[in-house]
């Protein structure tokens, strides 16, 4: 009896064994062990250079326009209080937002639209998901994207885009490499101020109000139900009186790390 019982504890144990092995394979098929198999991605951060400015010092205000409408709450405030801004478009935002293109148009001296993709893709050029949005893909994806997002806003009228942000603003290093090849420097930030959107109004007032000189503001203009909206309101109007100088992108030397504007 014995000898059956040790017999059967060796046959669980060789079962067990081949068990754990079974699952390390197939774990290492999945995710792989190589670091080119688990690349790690960038999520730029954009600076603008010191320079003595009088008052509470500088700051630049980037607004994304990804897709959807356009929240008038933002677009008024930044006309009525003179406040430029640089607002980072989609061809699909263009598409359906005429009237909010023709404002920002007819204000020149406000509003420099950039570069936010054809079809707010992110610039990762192999297949996986960054905050549930499928990327790019491929190399030749992540060129698609770019050149359509260009291509969008020359349809639209006005200056060539200098800049480029991509959807969920993370990107592979090999992207990035690409997309400054195709001439466009990459704007990153340093203050994220509504958190996609999806903060609340005071927490977003209270980060954009916050920001100091040489910041890069990050933040929505397409998402006009979201209380962020009126925080976004709030938090730049603060700063304004603060006696801070807002910037567009165009208007100011940058610098990103990662290889984005050098």
């Amino acid at each position: 009896m014995r000898g059956t019982a040790t017999a059967e504890s060796a046959g669980l144990e060789w079962m067990m064994g081949m068990l754990r092995n079974t699952l390390c394979a197939l774990a290492l098929s999945v995710f792989g062990t190589s670091p080119g198999n688990a690349a790690t991605l960038v999520e730029p951060t954009l600076h603008l250079k010191p320079q003595a400015a009088e008052g509470g010092g500088r700051v630049a205000l980037t607004l994304d326009a990804c897709g959807g409408k356009t929240d008038t709450r933002i677009l008024s405030a930044l006309v009525d209080n003179r406040i430029p801004a640089t607002i980072f478009v989609t061809g699909i935002w263009l598409k359906r937002n005429a009237a909010a293109v023709e404002i920002m148009r007819a204000h020149p001296d406000l509003f420099e639209l950039e570069n936010h993709g054809g079809r707010h893709i992110p610039a990762v050029d192999m297949p996986r998901k960054i905050y549930g949005i499928s990327s790019a893909g491929s190399p030749d994806a992540v060129q698609a994207e770019v050149e359509s997002g260009a291509a969008a806003l020359a349809s639209a009228g006005g200056p060539a885009p200098k800049w480029f942000r991509g959807a969920t603003a993370e990107y592979s290093p090999s992207a990035i490499a690409m997309i400054r090849k195709l001439g466009f420097k990459i704007a990153g930030f340093s203050v994220n101020g509504d958190g996609g959107s999806l903060l609340g109004a005071k927490e977003t007032a209270r980060r954009i109000g916050a920001a100091k000189d040489g910041d890069v503001i990050i933040a929505h203009i397409n998402q006009p139900t979201h209380a962020a909206g009126e925080g976004v309101v709030q938090g730049l109007l603060a700063l304004k009186k603060k006696g801070m100088t807002f910037v567009r992108l165009d208007d100011a030397d940058g610098v990103g790390n990662d290889g984005t504007t050098e």
